[in-house]
């Protein structure tokens, strides 16, 4: 089973807590085991799984990947977002999650992200079931 989701994003870079849009779609199939896969098809955005508790982890983590990788570093792609590029492949295009029991196997702090290092744009995330 594929669902896509369509995300707008607002700001050049975001983290969008996608959790509970792809728990919905987990319970809507009737999977009681299997695997999720999530991904997105942009070489400026990434998925990753990282802490929903406090909402300052996604401040750290947009300004300390902004600081390891700067907007500008003198790059030479002509569209002027080499820095969205490197930082969707070092951050990935998509994550895998167990389904146990007709629910995401996640650690008690762990959400999925959808990160933005380009906006603001209108994205697409795809979700993948497979029961098993």
């Amino acid at each position: 089973m594929l669902k896509i989701f369509n995300i707008r994003t607002s700001k050049k870079n975001e983290m969008i807590d996608i959790t509970n849009k792809i728990q919905e779609f987990v319970t809507e199939t009737n999977i009681s085991n299997g695997i999720c896969t999530i991904m997105v098809p942009h070489t400026t955005a990434g998925i990753t799984i990282n802490e929903n508790a406090d909402p300052d982890v996604r401040a750290d983590m947009i300004k300390g990947i902004n600081k390891i990788i700067p907007q500008e570093l003198g790059y030479v792609h002509m569209e002027g977002n080499s820095d969205a590029h490197i930082k969707s492949s070092m951050i990935g295009a998509s994550e895998h999650v167990i389904i146990s029991d007709g629910r995401l196997l996640l650690g008690t702090w762990q959400g999925i992200y959808f990160f933005e290092f380009d906006g603001p744009r209108s994205r697409k995330v795809y979700v993948k079931l497979i029961e098993g």
